[in-house]
């Protein structure tokens, strides 16, 4: 490593999660879409996970904002994207994500399932399955907004049953209505629309929608890579690797395209930031949040030491790697926090971060509790300490 490479600091890495993630108030978002552009994309698996990351970085606005940018501005979509997992991003960004990553995705999907019914060997083919993906756009088409039990509903062919594993100790019949639904959206065929319940829910209906303008593939890893520089960098080409899930190759030909500075760290590694963005980040003001479950500024990195102490992991972590709901300041990750069956917002430190931080959590604790409501928040993913703290 040459010393003459400049020098970003931990201290320095938490400012500029603080600043460039929205977290610290001064920097909050305007709009829904600009929160999720902050850190590239917000998370979306848990229904929860998109509100509660929206609301940190949000000036104002409850819930009904954030269902107004989803459903009825729809400035906000779900993609299946970024390591097969489904995310949340802006209309604006949505195209060079569906480029880069969901056209992939969609594509081995299909030939997995084409596979998997020819395996079944009930004649069901690439014709069967354009009828039935044709004929599920025809019903929205004429209903409107649809859960995938009304699409099987009222599509013959989608209550149809295939045997997985014919012969094998794993032999199990599964319908197919929920394959074809995901084909269709992970074509961009359909998108999410507002679900059946409250904002916690995860029953969806669907609306048929126009696919996204075509982009380069290439150009749309480079363009995805310049934006996730300058929300995580300092970052390594194996952050991006983990975080894209793509290729070694398509990672390292997205950042010749960019071209990216070297920085050093504390620690003495290396690490690469967007293009000139080498100058020192100003501390924002002192922060605390409380982040969900698989929030971006903890799913961001392979490598979160800067603002995790490894010791801390196991407590606030699944067994498969996600991240639980989080207690930061000022950049770092002090403790968790969870929501007991009677509403309460409860929240546990792992350290000893200061006075001054208790009081600014337990502030932020309180307004959490306030915007949620009546509303009851059980993490998809449960980790060991936000088990403990609703025991």
């Amino acid at each position: 490593m040459s010393p003459s490479l400049p020098l970003v600091t931990t201290a320095e890495r938490r400012h500029r999660l603080g600043r460039r993630h929205r977290l610290a108030p001064s920097t909050h978002a305007t709009t829904v879409a600009e929160a999720a552009d902050a850190v590239v994309a917000l998370h979306a698996t848990d229904p929860a996970t998109v509100f509660l990351s929206a609301r940190a970085r949000l000036v104002a606005g409850d819930t009904a904002v954030i269902e107004q940018a989803l459903y009825e501005d729809v400035t906000l979509v779900r993609l299946l994207s970024m390591r097969n997992t489904l995310f949340a991003v802006s209309t604006e960004l949505a195209p060079y994500v569906d480029a880069s990553t969901a056209r992939g995705i969609a594509l081995k999907e299909r030939r997995t399932f084409l596979k998997r019914l020819a395996e079944d060997g009930k004649g069901l083919d690439a014709d069967w399955l354009a009828r039935a993906e044709g004929a599920a756009l025809d019903v929205l088409d004429a209903r409107g907004p649809s859960t995938g039990s009304e699409l099987s509903a009222a599509v013959p062919a989608l209550r149809k049953k295939i045997t997985i594993g014919r012969g094998k100790k794993y032999e199990t019949e599964s319908g197919v209505a929920t394959r074809v639904i995901r084909l269709l959206a992970a074509d961009g065929r359909i998108r999410r629309d507002r679900p059946r319940g409250s904002w916690t829910s995860s029953q969806y209906r669907w609306v048929h929608t126009a696919p996204w303008p075509a982009v380069h593939a290439a150009g749309a890893r480079a363009e995805i890579a310049r934006r996730w520089l300058h929300a995580y960098g300092p970052a390594t080409e194996a952050d991006l690797k983990w975080w894209t899930g793509w290729t070694l190759t398509d990672v390292r030909k997205a950042l010749a395209a960019v071209g990216p500075d070297q920085v050093r760290l504390e620690d003495g590694t290396t690490a690469l930031v967007s293009p000139g963005d080498i100058a020192p980040e100003p501390a924002p003001e002192p922060w605390a949040a409380l982040l969900p479950g698989l929030d971006p500024s903890g799913m961001g990195w392979t490598d979160r030491g800067f603002h995790l102490d490894p010791v801390h992991r196991p407590a606030l972590f699944d067994y498969a790697g996600n991240i639980g709901p989080t207690v930061w300041w000022n950049g770092e990750v002090v403790g968790g926090w969870a929501q007991r069956a009677d509403g309460e917002i409860v929240w546990r430190l792992l350290g000893a971060p200061g006075r001054a931080a208790e009081q600014a959590i337990a502030a932020e604790a309180a307004r959490l509790a306030e915007w949620v409501g009546d509303a009851r928040i059980t993490p998809r993913f449960r980790t060991p300490l936000e088990r403990e703290l609703v025991a």
